[in-house]
């Protein structure tokens, strides 16, 4: 019995019992068909032995139980041995030899559970055959089998805990020319208006329904909203290139009453799944200045792994977006991150108590009136003395160090550090979300301007501004911050004729900065 690819075979091969040298000249017949997960099939084998007239005719039925997800396993069982006796006679004697991966197991008539065989004998004249059923009895035949119970023959997996997406309502909508789809790609169409208001109409009309785009759509669970434009709750149109393996993500958007409950990240998990399921390795997009922040948050990145080969002439440039891109991992089931969060911390944590002691030694509490010794200590670290002469502070691996670095001086530099650090961070988003920004948030791409370095011998944008500022060590004040924006002007200037698009963005960032910092 060969259970594997929703197939099942089944070869049998009958022997004379009387004789272990003369083997019958039964024919082994063979039968193949589908099975169903969790269903019972019945095969039946038939068989002549020998020749002429008179000869026995045996029929064999296979009763096999098939358990879910058994496409990865393989089930394999064949007719050891077979005895067809005349039908006067009662009984009947079969085993069967299974074997499951790289476990081989005998099963003879005592040890069959999950396989029961019913064996019915009749002769070749038309006699009415009796029917002996398989029990888990002790076998009487008359050569004795060493068995032993099947220990792999049944296949059951851990049951995942329930998925919260699977109360989520959703579809995925293309135009066919079905009036149930242009229902939805209504609906779709006039939530991105709604929400997109600066996008033309005419060009959210002509992508949602374009039969090369496809669209996910979030859908209400109120049934007064079916079949109407409130129907649909969120969606994403985007087109699929599945001979470069990416997709363009053209809109996003959630509707305004259905914010702020978490549809944007379940919209895009559910993109990412449903992207993994058609080959889809990266989605792209162009996010506008609102957008960037979302976009980020569902794993997007401003750098661009993916070969330029693969998108380049496929995708149009849109000025004042900028390209993102994201990396579907094929492994990843995206609808199920926090559980595979909370995995890995509670693994985390388990290896941590394997050398911790923290959770193990418990001191008593400090005696009322507890006052530690604090002679030859100054007053400035008087607060960090009186910390390390509590039980357990030293042992935890605390120094002296490590608890001035937290208070006093130490601790207001740190606070006046942040405070520069987000001022800064603060300036640079403000830049960003200008629209003549556009050109200044990358570096220039060196390989496509061959001669830009021989140009400019100092190049900035706002991308490598904003790693500085986040390193902390770069900008000690707003006056630094100031030379390298303005540096970055004047590169552009330098770089691009009068009449050009940059060279116009360049002296619009001129004035905007000249608002930022009116002191310089």
């Amino acid at each position: 019995l060969n259970c594997s690819n929703k197939n099942i075979i089944m070869a049998g091969e009958g022997r004379d019992r009387s004789s272990r040298r003369r083997r019958s000249p039964m024919r082994s017949p063979t039968y193949e068909g589908d099975y169903e997960n969790n269903t019972t099939n019945e095969m039946t084998l038939s068989s002549s032995e020998g020749g002429g007239a008179g000869a026995e005719a045996s029929t064999t039925k296979v009763v096999v139980k098939v358990g879910k997800n058994t496409e990865r396993e393989t089930v394999t069982a064949s007719v050891v041995s077979t005895t067809v006796q005349s039908p006067s006679s009662s009984r009947s004697s079969s085993s069967y030899k299974m074997t499951n991966d790289d476990d081989e197991d005998e099963i003879t008539d005592d040890t069959i559970s999950d396989v029961n065989v019913d064996t019915e004998v009749g002769s070749g004249g038309g006699h009415s055959g009796k029917k002996s059923k398989k029990r888990n009895t002790p076998s009487r035949s008359s050569s004795p089998t060493r068995s032993r119970s099947p220990t792999n023959t049944t296949f059951t997996k851990k049951q995942k805990p329930p998925n919260p997406y699977d109360d989520i309502k959703y579809t995925i909508v293309t135009n066919d020319g079905k009036h149930p789809s242009l229902i939805l790609l209504v609906g779709l169409k006039s939530l991105f208006a709604k929400q997109l208001p600066k996008m033309p109409k005419e060009y959210i009309a002509r992508l949602v329904f374009d039969r090369r785009h496809t669209s996910l759509a979030l859908l209400s669970t109120d049934p007064q909203h079916k079949g109407g434009d409130e129907e649909v709750i969120g969606g994403i149109c985007y087109r699929a290139y599945p001979e470069m393996r990416f997709a363009e993500i053209a809109f996003c958007a959630v509707s305004a009453s259905q914010q702020v409950k978490g549809y944007g990240t379940k919209l895009m998990n559910l993109l990412k799944r449903h992207a993994v399921a058609i080959g889809v390795e990266y989605f792209i997009t162009y996010a506008d200045n609102y957008a960037i922040g979302y976009f980020k948050k569902q794993g997007f990145t401003k750098s661009i792994s993916m070969p330029k080969g693969r998108f380049q002439g496929l995708i149009k440039d849109y000025d004042g977006g900028t390209m993102m891109e994201c990396y579907v991992h094929p492994s990843i089931d995206f609808t199920r991150v926090p559980e595979m969060i909370k995995a890995q911390r509670n693994f985390i944590m388990e290896r941590i108590r394997l050398v911790a002691k923290s959770h193990k030694v418990v001191y008593p509490p400090l005696p009322k009136g507890w006052t530690p010794n604090l002679d030859g200590v100054s007053r400035a670290n008087e607060a960090a003395a009186r910390a390390m002469a509590i039980p357990g502070v030293v042992e935890a691996g605390w120094t002296m160090a490590d608890l001035l670095s937290s208070t006093g001086g130490a601790k207001d530099a740190d606070r006046q550090k942040n405070y520069i650090k987000s001022e800064l961070l603060s300036i640079v988003r403000r830049t960003e979300e200008q629209q003549f920004a556009w050109p200044f948030r990358e570096p220039v791409d060196t390989t496509e301007v061959l001669d830009y370095l021989e140009i400019v011998k100092d190049p900035i944008d706002l991308s490598t501004i904003e790693k500085r500022i986040r390193r902390g060590d770069w900008y000690k004040s707003k006056q630094m911050l100031y030379a390298d924006l303005m540096r970055m002007v004047n590169n552009c200037k330098l770089y691009n004729d009068s009449s050009s698009p940059y060279y116009e963005c360049a002296v619009q960032l001129e004035k905007f900065l000249g608002t930022i910092f009116p002191d310089m």
